[in-house]
């Protein structure tokens, strides 16, 4: 069975700079971009335990003559297959159902709000509500088309950073691209850390994947974020300790998307890995 990206298509400047990044994706990864180009400003999306409403603004009904041509021609230049979503169900007439069997989702880091509202810090509920409700991990992209050359995994011990730590197996395991992990101390030693990876039976991987673990006992978190490359394809847990809240992200999660620019692979609390 084909692994699947699902992306909603702006038909944009800067929906075109998204749609590059999945497509770099897509063909990094091995997996099938599926393509929805909206008709209306609505539609839901029916996870296991939440039904969510994205409301798009108008932008992404731009030129609508024009939008699957100039979707087609990324694809076409990407060498990928074309695969087009056409919702077959209805909640309403001007309210279509998008199915949610993916297995990777591409999001701005805002789908529901003007872009001159998105920067760098920001990210929509709506975006945060599929993260929080999605079995699939979310890419949110740059601003600007960047490719990425390495993975970045930032790992403190927690189930979800455990999945992020896999995801990262996965992603250097079919991408050949160098994995380096990111802990920062806080209260502990290392050997906690270590000793977490031992008992999920993690070793192995760790000697096979990681380039190198940098461990940070000293500085803040932001400032030891300069050490994350600038072109490496962050791998993050969404979701640290605790409950989860609607809206808000673990504060580690919040303090490196409001800081580094990198393209970010989200992993929230319904993600099941897998190899």
């Amino acid at each position: 069975m084909e692994t699947r990206l699902f992306h909603i298509f702006r038909n944009t400047p800067l929906g075109r700079e998204t749609l590059l990044q999945s497509i770099y994706f897509c063909k990094k990864m091995g997996v099938s971009p599926v393509v929805y180009i909206p008709k209306f400003t609505k539609f839901l999306m029916y996870f296991e335990n939440d039904v969510v409403q994205i409301d798009l603004d108008e932008s992404y009904l731009t030129s609508p003559d024009t939008a699957m041509s100039h979707a087609k021609a990324l694809l076409e230049q990407g060498g990928l297959r074309i695969q087009f979503l056409e919702p077959r169900n209805y909640t309403a007439s001007t309210l279509p159902d998008i199915p949610t069997n993916f297995d990777f989702m591409c999001c701005p880091r805002s789908i529901s709000d003007l872009s001159s509202k998105i920067g760098l810090g920001y990210i929509g509920p709506r975006v945060r509500r599929i993260v929080k409700s999605g079995h699939f991990p979310v890419l949110i992209t740059s601003p600007a088309y960047k490719p990425w050359n390495s993975i970045a995994v930032f790992f403190g011990g927690s189930a979800n950073a455990l999945n992020a730590l896999r995801l990262g197996f996965r992603i250097s395991r079919k991408t050949g691209m160098p994995l380096n992990v990111f802990t920062q101390v806080e209260g502990r030693k290392q050997d906690h850390y270590k000793k977490i990876i031992q008992d999920e039976g993690l070793e192995a991987d760790m000697e096979r994947h990681v380039s190198q673990w940098h461990v940070f006992e000293k500085g803040s978190f932001e400032e030891n974020l300069y050490e994350v490359p600038h072109d490496a394809l962050v791998v993050l847990g969404a979701f640290g300790h605790g409950l989860i809240r609607d809206i808000i992200f673990g504060s580690k999660m919040e303090k490196i998307q409001s800081t580094i620019p990198n393209n970010l692979l989200i992993v929230g609390p319904k993600y099941s890995a897998t190899s």
